[in-house]
């Protein structure tokens, strides 16, 4: 497999560096940023929502409720919507690759174009199917038409796909060869296949299926809190936390895995993430804190923790940010607390799907309905937003953490930006027509959420004129 040894700083210097201003750098760093948290959870929910409301459809099929079947068909007409909006932030990004990132799009274009390109051909997929579906809801039976669901979740999934192994190579480069300072040999198959991408795309991809989940839960949530305990906003607050109930456990044992693979890969952002220093045995496991001089202070340890986490043993070895020139490490503090805080949810969310398998087990032995506590229904309204809070502070540690470098060990952000003055003025502009997406988007979804009654199923009593949410 061709690819560039890390062999020092800035392999690729002198792009931009002694041209742009550290105001137009951070400029062109927050503007791809904010874009990215925005896009994201509106990707996460393209890729979730469909299967959510495919697994809707199919069970008010086999059931013959109407309130369920209602419930898919809204959730249809939402992911429409959010298709749209996700496909204008999508543009948006592919041109702020080229506009803000001349230096990394102009030398490795054609190194990491293929999975930019098969995600192109996914979205013209999903589109397609996405328009079959909505369009011949009452113009196919309901298996025949259920089917035509399918493509839409496999490409929605297929896209996240693509789009991390471009990620994981920025990772872990590989494909190329690097000659007088030009990128030759290259191997587009395996710059997408890289070491990173299994471990990035599986964990994207359960993150997506779980904040679309327990986002769509958390509304329902609400809802019910709100006394309204029909059959229509019990199926929509049950459906989607059952499925992020079963993800959750299996994206916790993935995220032990992309941890594990920080440690043979990318040892200095493992370093970042739990603030290891000094590079040794016995390394303990610290959970908050702040950065200082010599380590993270004021956090809780545990002793041997991280070595027993990393190999099993304690005596396992740590590679410490004293391997790593002070010039090239990331910001530990930021990284850290973003970790802290993902892990945290992640078991917070653990915590609700265990409760879901206990209730469903006293179901099974006494019959009748799942209770919903208060108690229960306040924290899954909650789990929504902290799902995303989640997500947001999974990909602050993959981007963070990988700093300086935009490409690891090949080259700066520094020397990928665009020189050009007056970035500062793009990033208003962004911010701006993204804030008019949002009240859009939501304008949009809360006028649907409105807009119809649920109508009364003959076992209902309590439905009548209560809203879709």
């Amino acid at each position: 497999m061709k690819h560039t040894l890390l062999t020092g700083p800035w392999v690729l210097a002198g792009y931009a560096a002694d041209r742009v201003s550290e105001g137009d750098l951070s400029a062109a760093r927050a503007q791809m940023g904010f874009s990215l948290a925005w896009h994201i959870v509106v990707a996460c929910l393209g890729v979730g929502l469909p299967a959510l409301t495919l697994v809707a459809e199919w069970y008010g099929i086999r059931t013959g409720n109407p309130s369920v079947r209602l419930l898919a068909r809204r959730w249809a007409r939402a992911m429409g919507v959010l298709f749209a909006v996700g496909a204008v932030s999508g543009t948006i990004l592919s041109f702020e690759m080229g506009l803000l990132w001349p230096g990394l799009m102009g030398t490795f274009g054609q190194v990491i174009g293929l999975p930019f390109a098969l995600e192109g051909i996914a979205f013209f997929v999903e589109a397609i199917f996405l328009g079959i579906y909505l369009y011949a809801w009452d113009r196919l039976p309901p298996r025949r038409h259920l089917l035509t669901g399918l493509p839409i979740v496999i490409a929605g999934t297929a896209s996240a796909f693509f789009v991390v192994c471009a990620n994981a190579w920025m990772n872990q480069p590989r494909g190329f060869t690097l000659r007088d300072g030009k990128v030759v040999d290259v191997d587009p198959w395996a710059a997408m296949l890289n070491p990173a991408s299994p471990p990035q795309t599986v964990h994207m991809i359960l993150a997506a299926f779980m904040v679309a989940s327990f986002l769509t839960a958390s509304v329902y949530a609400v809802a019910m809190l709100r006394g309204r305990r029909d059959t229509y906003h019990r199926a929509g607050f049950f459906i989607p936390l059952t499925l992020g109930a079963i993800v959750t456990p299996f994206q916790i044992v993935v995220g032990d895995w992309a941890a594990r693979f920080l440690a043979d890969y990318q040892p200095a952002k493992l370093a970042a993430i739990e603030g290891v220093y000094r590079t040794g045995s016995h390394v303990p496991l610290t959970i908050g804190g702040v950065a200082g001089d010599k380590g993270l202070e004021y956090g809780l340890e545990i002793p041997n923790g991280l070595s027993l986490l990393v190999g099993y043993r304690p005596g396992t070895v740590v590679e410490g940010l004293d391997r790593v020139p002070p010039g090239q490490r990331p910001p530990v503090t930021g990284v850290h607390w973003a970790f802290d805080l993902m892990v945290a949810v992640g078991f917070f969310l653990l915590t609700l799907g265990v409760w879901l398998l206990w209730a469903w087990w006293r179901r099974r032995r006494a019959g009748g309905e799942i209770s919903t506590p208060r108690l229960v229904l306040a924290l899954a309204a909650i789990a929504g937003p902290a799902a995303v809070v989640a997500l947001e502070c999974g990909w602050t540690v993959t981007e963070l953490g990988r700093q300086p470098w935009v490409v690891w060990g090949v080259m700066s952000v520094r020397d990928a930006v665009n020189p050009a003055p007056g970035l500062m003025a793009g990033l208003w502009l962004v911010l701006v027509v993204y804030a008019g997406m949002t009240a859009a988007t939501v304008y949009v979804l809360r006028r649907l959420a409105r807009g119809t009654p649920v109508p009364q199923a003959p076992q209902e009593e309590d439905v009548t004129g209560y809203p879709v949410v």
